[in-house]
């Protein structure tokens, strides 16, 4: 008799002492976005416990495995991402990382080692599975990389859905935050550099200064937002980082500066190259510069399917309660989920992974000082799980 929801919750609840170990070592021992053999190599040996096949070095480091049920179906895919962030880590907890500068801050350690827990759960009952479940252990979030990567290496090859969450550390552990449609923003990255002529900062006559036109550009950019986009479609030009020159009287020759443009609507993000490059040249032009612009696109909006969503829903309030489930507000955060979005139905939503207590006030994602409840693993474990299992006998018209 197939395991029902409750008793893979309960079996859950069993893993988490090994689930908490698990994220914990992974804590200690962080590898950046590209880097992170050592912790494929861990996720390998855990699927040789669980006698689980899987391919490695898929999209660089990612680890796709897989559970074949006894009868045939559709093939589901749970994602988890498993790189950290180069941040120096200011917790005062008794596991921090033990490599300087690199920190597991948005908690792809946690999401790692619920989907271990979930391969556990549907390992153990592997033979009433109508159908298989695709398991990816994806690398490179962080540079929004690693899931085009995976397709490319065939990550999504005959998937009939997709699922995955992220811990939210505002949202106590227990919650869940759902959202039809859009649900994070796009992510692009603008590079510009503009060519002046260098000179004396005493004689700025004989010169062009790049650093002038930088600020003019800077400024000029948010016209994009406040002038040329409905102030119904949420749109963020940042310029992130800007370097020129190396002393104080001498003005440079060049001027670098790069940026992030997020949006929440496919056609917006479409149409903001054009305008930015024209503000950018247009304003050099005017200061007498060279400028080339560098639009980079790299995730779309990542857009929830009302299908797939209904059903998360459905899954979560049968396995934690409806009353733990709210509607996720919008963010122009990005998530490259949204990549397998755009090939397969799918939906991906927010774990709690905050205090009971006002968790509103704890340490945000990509923070120094962010904090991760660990209650939260059991209780992704058993909803990917659940998930993958109940969805598979729903696709195969089979009882759940």
């Amino acid at each position: 008799m197939m395991a029902n929801k409750s008793d893979l919750r309960r079996q859950a609840l069993d893993l988490a002492p090994a689930l908490v170990a698990l994220r914990r070592e992974l804590h200690e021992y962080p590898e950046l976005s590209h880097e992170e053999s050592e912790t494929a190599s861990r996720i390998a040996r855990e699927l040789d416990r669980l006698a689980i096949r899987y391919r490695s070095d898929v999209g660089g480091h990612g680890v796709v495995a897989e559970l074949t049920g006894s009868q045939p179906g559709p093939i589901i895919a749970l994602r988890a991402d498993m790189d950290a962030l180069p941040i120096q880590e200011e917790t005062e907890i008794a596991f921090p990382s033990k490599r300087p500068g690199v920190m597991h801050a948005c908690g792809h350690d946690a999401h790692t080692a619920m989907l271990i827990g979930a391969a556990e759960l549907l390992s153990a009952c592997r033979e009433q599975l109508q159908g298989t479940v695709r398991l990816l252990f994806q690398p490179a979030e962080e540079v929004n990389a690693g899931a085009a990567a995976m397709i490319g290496d065939g990550a999504l090859d005959g998937v009939s859905e997709i699922y995955g969450l992220h811990n939210l550390p505002n949202l106590p552990a227990g919650m869940a935050a759902t959202r039809y449609g859009a649900l994070m923003g796009s992510v692009d990255r603008i590079e510009i550099t503009l060519e002046g002529r260098g000179g004396h900062g005493a004689i700025p006559d004989q010169s062009v200064d790049p650093i002038v036109c930088a600020s003019a550009i800077i400024q000029s950019l948010q016209s994009v937002i406040s002038r040329e986009v409905s102030p119904f479609d949420p749109v963020v030009v940042t310029i992130g980082s800007i370097h020129a020159g190396e002393a104080n009287n001498v003005i440079p020759h060049y001027c670098r500066m790069t940026g992030t443009v997020r949006t929440f609507h496919p056609d917006v993000q479409d149409k903001l190259p054009e305008r930015i490059e024209r503000i950018v040249q247009n304003i050099a032009e005017g200061y007498r510069c060279q400028a080339a612009l560098h639009y980079i696109r790299q995730t779309p909006v990542l857009m929830n399917h009302e299908e797939q969503v209904k059903f998360v829903e459905s899954v979560i309030d049968d396995t934690i309660g409806s009353q733990h489930r709210i509607t996720a507000q919008p963010t122009l955060a990005g998530e490259d989920f949204s990549i397998y979005l755009n090939d397969v139905p799918g939906c991906f939503f927010w774990l709690g992974s905050g205090p009971e207590e006002h968790a509103e006030q704890a340490y945000g994602l990509h923070h120094p000082k962010y904090w991760l409840n660990e209650d939260c693993l059991p209780y992704g474990a058993s909803l990917l799980a659940t998930i993958a299992r109940t969805r598979l006998a729903q696709l195969a018209g089979g009882p759940l």
